[in-house]
């Protein structure tokens, strides 16, 4: 049986759909949930699909996803921009990590610009809103091939 690709996303995404949308988009959390099982489902791959607003349960995602996860496709919101715990664990895993912005955090405010995940992950896709997440698992599914 295939394991899954676990999508893991941070605080406050929760809200999309009414957080900011000329922002984010129009989209709420549980559309880009379908829209992705839909997508990973024409690869074969099935998709566990997490959000937290705490940080330490993102961490416990991160280290379960070592065992039971082939990828992992990770908007870790905020803490992108704040958390080496985050860094630390997606540098203490195994398989491929792929960070996804729905908005393109490098034309956005001065703290955005640095990505702490960005160091750790095997790569970092932003700025297309639901298509962010799409060819995050098209990019995890790649390395899981390479």
């Amino acid at each position: 049986m295939t394991k899954p690709i676990y999508i893991i996303n941070g605080p406050n995404l929760n809200l999309l759909g009414t957080r900011e949308p000329e922002i984010y988009g129009a989209l709420t959390l549980d559309q880009i949930r379908e829209a992705c099982e839909a997508h990973a489902g024409k690869s074969g791959r099935p998709v566990v699909f997490f959000q937290s607003n705490h940080e330490g349960q993102l961490i416990d995602w991160l280290h379960d996803a070592n065992v039971n996860a082939s990828a992992v496709v990770m908007n870790p919101g905020a803490y992108t921009h704040t958390s080496i715990a985050l860094h630390d664990a997606v540098r203490a895993i195994e398989p491929p990590v792929i960070e996804v912005h729905l908005s393109q955090t490098a034309a956005r405010e001065e703290f955005r610009h640095q990505s702490f995940i960005a160091a750790a992950a095997t790569g970092s896709i932003t700025g297309f809103g639901l298509a962010s997440y799409l060819l995050g698992i098209d990019a995890a599914v790649q390395s899981l091939n390479t």
